[in-house]
């Protein structure tokens, strides 16, 4: 059951977060934006509500899977732990087994989301890449001596996208650069979700504990809410330096590449714009996390609590 309350959880937080996550993404790749508002009203301008959804498709058909895994693997991991180490599972676990179940779902993760991730972050930056690329090619676009004019550079700089959708992208990216391609920046990916999970399903294990009302065995909605909230908000706040690292070397291979490997990418990040890259997006990872998270385990919850009152 929990892979169902896991899959439930899981879309409903897609449904939440996914614009901010564009924002998010576009953000840690374009050294243009200044700040989160800069990007949003540039995105609205030049791609209108559309722009914040680009990619959504493949998120929403594939997070109900990856989701489900997650807490699957979780709730699987920390029975088979607490058998082992205690010879049985009503026992209450210790935050080392918390934090390795949770390691080992985030780990999991990786090999189901490195695809549709690599997909993702290609649509959502496509558009300043093909603007970025044109502008740097004038004679491309205009062969004549007389280019055409125009106000200004992205009003007249028009093509045809080079994703169409994300089926087309991931096909282009495999065609292209093979499978390689498709677990690009999977090095990085493996370094965010181990830890962050670790912390994600901890961090709410020790706040629900705190937040259930004397004489009771969970906490109540609110308690839920605000556990799953902090938990997210904690998750991405020690996920957030491997997230950007991740998101530049999964667009990097639209034109010219720039990176060679992790810390290659790391160096050469760190060298151009200081360290503080490394926490591009951090009050924007928390701030989507927090409502994100909290509806995500409130669905889980509720799931696991309805199956309950069937059950008895």
């Amino acid at each position: 059951m929990d892979f169902v309350a896991g899959a439930i959880g899981g879309v409903c937080g897609v449904a939440v977060g996914y614009p901010l996550d564009t924002v998010k993404v576009r953000i840690q790749t374009e050294p243009k934006y200044t700040g989160i508002w800069h990007c949003i009203r540039d995105t609205y301008r030049q791609e209108r509500v559309w722009g914040f959804y680009r990619g959504l498709s493949l998120p929403v058909c594939t997070v109900s899977l990856v989701s489900s895994v997650s807490f699957g693997t979780y709730h699987h991991c920390l029975v088979h732990i607490c058998r082992f180490r205690y010879g049985s599972t009503d026992v209450k676990p210790a935050k080392a087994d918390i934090m390795l179940s949770g390691c080992a779902s985030g780990l999991v993760r990786v090999f189901l989301t490195s695809p549709t991730e690599v997909a993702k972050i290609r649509l959502q930056t496509q558009t300043q890449t093909q603007l970025q690329l044109q502008q740097r090619r004038p004679s491309a676009l205009w062969p004549s001596a007389a280019p055409p004019v125009c106000p200004a550079p992205p009003a007249c700089l028009v093509s045809e996208p080079k994703y169409r959708g994300p089926l087309h992208c991931l096909a282009t990216v495999a065609r292209e650069e093979g499978l390689r391609g498709l677990y690009k920046g999977s090095s990085a990916l493996l370094l965010r979700e181990g830890h962050s999970f670790a912390t994600y399903f901890l961090s709410y294990a020790i706040l629900s504990e705190w937040l259930t009302p004397a004489g009771r065995s969970e906490p109540d909605v609110l308690g839920v809410l605000v556990a799953g909230g902090f938990a997210g908000a904690l998750a991405w706040a020690v996920a957030t330096p491997m997230d950007v690292i991740k998101s530049r070397l999964q667009a990097d291979g639209q034109g010219q590449q720039r990176y060679r490997g992790l810390w290659h990418c790391v160096v050469s990040s760190v060298r151009e714009e200081g360290p503080r890259v490394l926490f591009k997006g951090l009050t924007l990872n928390c701030c989507r996390a927090f409502p994100v998270n909290m509806v995500v385990f409130v669905a889980y919850e509720a799931v696991l609590r309805l199956r309950r009152g069937l059950l008895t």
